[in-house]
């Protein structure tokens, strides 16, 4: 898939922040998709004795959520930890998985913060930007902001308000267990992301996308033969 070259990543934090900042007015907030044909999931491992990484894309058709498509990248980490500015430490990996998938997904599921974020321009907002693609930020942990407590049953949500703004939903997503941090990451609305990243819930608090990215990021989930989408396998 064509991917835009945006900026380069061997830049210093400083000059990360500048980059967030410029890239940050050309987030989209609107976009309803209504009708997926395929959804992708994205997520990071680390490795912090070798200092490596592992990134990998998840494809998946819907709204059957069978596996099409599984693409892992390993590199070496070349960009330190910085809350804020992990999309210059973990996108070249999701980039690099991204230029060998075969299925274009139309919505990407993220496991990091979209508009959710300091400067408003998380992992999910700036992979969407690189992209050109709908992208949702589905956190595990609040970067900023404030909000009530959800009510504990799956599907009930409260706003996440920084600073008087609107910047995501904390939502349940599985009675009792904690709620996940909802944002738009690009080219898609508040309330199509929450409707989808329901859609996407089997039982677990993750949605299935993310859910599987995770699993293969950590070597986990592997394709047993090449991607048929019916009846592809997978374990």
């Amino acid at each position: 898939m064509q991917i835009v070259n945006r900026h380069g990543w061997q830049v210093t934090t400083a000059r990360a922040k500048e980059i967030q900042l410029e890239l940050a007015g050309e987030v989209s907030h609107v976009g309803d998709i209504s009708n997926p044909r395929f959804i992708a999931g994205v997520d990071i491992s680390v490795n912090r004795w070798t200092k490596t990484g592992a990134g990998a894309v998840v494809v998946l058709s819907y709204p059957t959520l069978e596996i099409a498509e599984i693409k892992v990248v390993t590199d070496r980490i070349n960009f330190p930890y910085v809350p804020g500015l992990l999309s210059f430490r973990e996108m070249p990996f999701l980039l690099a998985a991204f230029e060998k998938v075969t299925y274009v997904p139309d919505l990407v599921l993220v496991d990091g913060q979209g508009i959710a974020h300091p400067r408003r321009i998380g992992l999910a907002s700036h992979l969407g930007l690189w992209l050109g693609l709908p992208t949702i930020g589905c956190a595990k942990s609040r970067l900023c902001g404030e909000h009530e407590i959800p009510p504990p049953e799956a599907g009930s949500s409260v706003e996440l308000i920084d600073n008087g703004e609107v910047i995501g939903a904390v939502l349940r997503t599985k009675s009792g267990v904690k709620p996940l941090y909802i944002s738009i990451g690009h080219m898609i609305d508040l309330t199509s992301a929450v409707r989808i990243v329901l859609d996407c819930c089997r039982g677990y608090r993750l949605p299935e996308p993310t859910r599987l990215a995770h699993l293969a990021a950590g070597g986990n989930l592997k394709m047993e033969i090449y991607p048929v989408l019916a009846g592809a396998k997978y374990k």
